[in-house]
């Protein structure tokens, strides 16, 4: 690729872990564009009085393509392009947890639309930017949940398990022009969201913690290295892979 600055657009990330994220990869110096329902633009800004990069927010759902197109086409506009996508946005700290049978089909709909549309549709549209310039980074949010079958969060971790599968078929398919597919799959993370609605927390929690080699919680900076890294040039030959970054809960 060319040697402008790259560019790293994250979805979901004006909050919570995606927030950590596109911390890091400003950071790192790639120039930042937040893609959220809300709260983009005031993320955007903070990032970039914090770290002196540039950095874009744009209000972006993505369920919509043409909102995705959108956002993609007034990034490429103001940077030249995108090199980095971080698939983050997704439906979990409001889920209710209970069990499957209990799910209607539009509640497990609503899940499958956010976790695993939304990644399909953000990566078709940053795939030509990646392909003409022959270099690019895809990073998927996945889940340990989908590893474990964790109970009671059915459509969550199915959403999850597709997401990892969804990467495996990336990796493939874009492997000739030099652009990289791989999943981060942390477990409970206490990020702010996550905090704000702690049920996931009192269900889960301490259970969690025990299944850990590393016997703690996890918190966003746990996480956002292997970001960074996956982002990277140090990456170039891993592809496919699904890092699981929770202190040991889980070993692939």
């Amino acid at each position: 690729m060319n040697t402008r600055t790259r560019v790293a657009l994250i979805t979901g990330g004006a909050t919570g872990l995606g927030r950590a994220m596109a911390e890091r990869l400003a950071a790192d110096g790639l120039r930042i564009v937040i893609g959220d329902l809300r709260g983009a633009q005031e993320a955007a800004q903070a990032i970039q009085d914090q770290h002196g990069v540039d950095c874009l927010g744009l209000r972006m759902d993505v369920t919509d393509a043409v909102s995705i197109q959108e956002t993609v086409d007034a990034a490429a506009a103001r940077f030249g392009g995108i090199d980095v996508l971080v698939n983050n946005a997704a439906l979990f700290s409001t889920l209710v947890n209970r069990p499957f049978d209990q799910y209607d089909a539009e509640e497990w709909m609503q899940v499958m639309r956010v976790n695993t549309l939304g990644p399909f549709l953000c990566a078709k549209a940053v795939a030509p930017h990646m392909k003409r310039q022959r270099w690019g980074r895809i990073i998927n949010v996945a889940s340990t949940s989908a590893l474990k079958g964790l109970a009671n969060m059915a459509h969550y971790v199915t959403s999850k398990g597709a997401v990892i599968t969804f990467t495996r078929v990336l990796a493939r398919e874009l492997g000739a022009w030099e652009i990289t597919a791989n999943a981060i799959a942390p477990g409970l993370t206490l990020s702010d969201q996550i905090l704000q609605n702690d049920a996931h927390v009192q269900q889960f929690g301490e259970a969690i913690r025990k299944s850990r080699s590393i016997q703690r919680d996890a918190y966003p900076s746990d996480l956002v290295g292997t970001v960074s890294f996956l982002a990277g040039n140090d990456s170039a030959f891993m592809t496919g892979q699904t890092l699981c970054v929770e202190g040991g809960a889980v070993f692939v």
